[in-house]
């Protein structure tokens, strides 16, 4: 699961406003950076990307660091103030918050982070760490149970089974060690860590917790995240009735459980809960499972993911009203027409979990202080994160990055956002190409994509006037999937027949969200497909399928701008 598991790109549940501003702040021109691409870098597992020598580092043209000076909150809020206590202060420790934090320490910031619950946020307490703890489980666990699939191979195994305790406080204490290993890495870099809940008032003043504590920073990022999305009519007690963020304490196994949502949050639960025994119904308001996954994927997930197992599904149904068990009767839930509105039908089930996405986290952070009006939750921002305000102009020394802004709502997208605003705030224009940024459903087999999906490439290729071309490649033609007796599976590449560009890549089987950053990789750094197609892959190796998917491409001859190599 990522930090949230919606892409507002690709679904129609959650439009993104579109913005067009002339900047106030003019910025030098674009360079070409390397960044990681990261969710978790590998700092937060105790590893310092500063244990090398200084004298090794290189400084990008950073800002001279100001003298800390402790803040008035006297001051006026309209005026910001003539010096300051950090270069850099982050309004929120996930993952977003911590990966750029880490990078302003490697630029020579000095850097503060605020954070009002625990470090490590949704991802790490309640997302992308607990819920890989639980799909390693259920991946165990149909393995072993897959009889057909174990004699295939000449192996026997007695009966599975699990222990749900044990499941749990695999999860959990997975989460502990990764929020602890966050800490542990921003305190030994340097990093304050200042507890409390971040109110800005004013230009570069935020006030921490409900004390006279205010602290000013040169540049500050809001990286508040986001919370699960109940919609109206939805009774949530935390038992019978749970999000994803009851669901990942696994406190008990119901037989029935209905999940409504059919996206990244309720495909991945579905197969846990299958895997640990449960029946499953879908509830989905739109026409058709997995609405926001490449419709020829989904259906081939559907075919593998869904019907041979213990699921059934509504579509076109809204769950209107759901109340939870009590008193010894069931959970009802009351489904409705999504597009007459008319009663349809009426659901009794042990449990039923909210997967409808996510909201963004983002009350209560002083914004009308500084006149930033947000859109659905969502505060508004250019392609450089800057903040804009009610009128239009961009808010002075102020970023967002992460779900708070709703451009990708992944964990590594806030990393790489977080990152992309400190190479502006130290002297480097960047702007991040979301379209480079991968997305995984962790499922069994997996579910990966970057870029366009084939109804998004052909809508911009109507509009723009150029063709597109698809190419696809099956697991079966590989020869390690076979050897693994997981031959299920498709590669999928959108792409330009005349330049050879990549307009996106979707994968489902064995490995897919590995698989898939060789694609990423190439969209960010602008590869083209007649030069990708000559790179050599080990053999036998899964990453053979993005070979075959490559080479099978058929690209006008284009000069390519890449010198030739020498031979040696």
């Amino acid at each position: 699961m990522q930090a949230s598991l919606s892409l507002p790109a690709l679904s129609p549940a959650v439009p993104r406003p579109s913005y067009v501003v002339q900047s106030a702040l003019p910025l030098p021109p674009s360079k070409p950076i390397n960044l990681r691409f990261c969710g978790l870098r590998r700092e937060a597992l105790g590893f310092s990307p500063l244990g090398r020598s200084d004298s090794h580092r290189v400084r990008l043209s950073a800002p001279s660091r100001s003298a800390t000076i402790s803040a008035s909150s006297s001051s006026g809020n309209g005026s910001p103030p003539k010096s300051f206590d950090y270069d850099l202060l982050i309004i929120g420790a996930g993952v977003g918050g911590h990966g750029a934090a880490l990078h302003a320490v490697e630029k020579g910031l000095k850097t503060a982070i605020v954070e009002g619950d625990v470090v490590g946020g949704t991802c790490v307490n309640r997302g992308c760490v607990p819920s890989k703890a639980l799909l390693a489980v259920s991946g165990r666990i149909r393995e072993l149970q897959n009889e057909h699939h174990l004699k295939a191979l000449g192996l026997q195994v007695s009966a599975a089974g699990y222990d749900r305790q044990g499941v749990a406080d695999h999860a959990n204490n997975l989460a502990t060690k990764i929020r602890n290993s966050l800490t542990n890495s921003m305190n030994s870099l340097g990093v304050d860590i200042l507890t409390g809940v971040g109110t800005i008032l004013g230009p570069q003043k935020v006030q921490i917790g409900s004390s006279d504590k205010v602290v000013t920073a040169k540049d500050i990022i809001i990286a508040t995240g986001s919370v699960p999305f109940v919609p109206k009519g939805i009774e949530v007690d935390g038992k019978t009735v749970i999000t994803s963020d009851h669901a990942l304490k696994l406190e008990f196994v119901p037989e029935w459980i209905a999940i409504v949502g059919s996206g990244y949050i309720g495909l991945e639960f579905s197969d846990v809960y299958t895997a640990l025994g449960s029946e499953v119904t879908f509830i989905e308001a739109l026409d058709q499972l997995m609405p926001g996954f490449d419709p020829e994927i989904g259906k081939l997930a559907q075919r593998v993911l869904i019907n041979p197992r213990k699921i059934d599904y509504q579509t076109g149904v809204f769950a209107s009203k759901i109340t939870p068990a009590k008193d010894g009767k069931p959970v009802t839930i009351e489904l409705i027409d999504a597009k007459t509105k008319e009663p349809k039908d009426t659901l009794e089930v042990d449990a039923a979990l909210i997967a409808t996405g996510r909201a963004p986290f983002t009350q209560g952070l002083g914004l009308e202080n500084i006149d930033v009006a947000t859109q659905r939750g969502f505060i508004p921002v250019d392609e450089r994160m800057r903040v804009i305000d009610a009128n239009g102009k961009l808010v002075p020394h102020l970023f967002c990055i992460g779900d708070a802004n709703g451009k990708m709502m992944l964990a590594h997208a806030a990393s790489a956002q977080g990152i992309s605003v400190v190479e502006q705030v130290t002297g480097r224009d960047h702007v991040l190409n979301h379209l480079s940024i991968p997305a995984a459903c962790f499922t069994h087999p997996e579910i990966s994509m970057v870029g366009l999906t084939e109804p998004q490439a052909r809508e911009k290729a109507e509009k723009e006037g150029f063709e597109v071309s698809i190419a696809k490649t099956s697991f079966k033609a590989n020869t390690k999937a076979l050897a693994e007796n997981e031959g299920e599976g498709l590669a999928k590449l959108i792409y330009r027949p005349d330049n050879g560009e990549i307009l996106g890549v979707h994968i489902f089987g064995l490995h897919a969200a590995d698989l898939i950053h060789e694609a990423s990789n190439a969209i960010a750094l602008g590869t083209r497909i007649q030069d990708i197609k000559f790179a050599v892959h080990a053999h036998p190796t899964l990453s053979e399928v993005l070979d075959e998917l490559f080479k099978s491409a058929k690209v006008a001859h284009v000069p390519s701008p890449v010198s030739e190599p020498v031979a040696v």
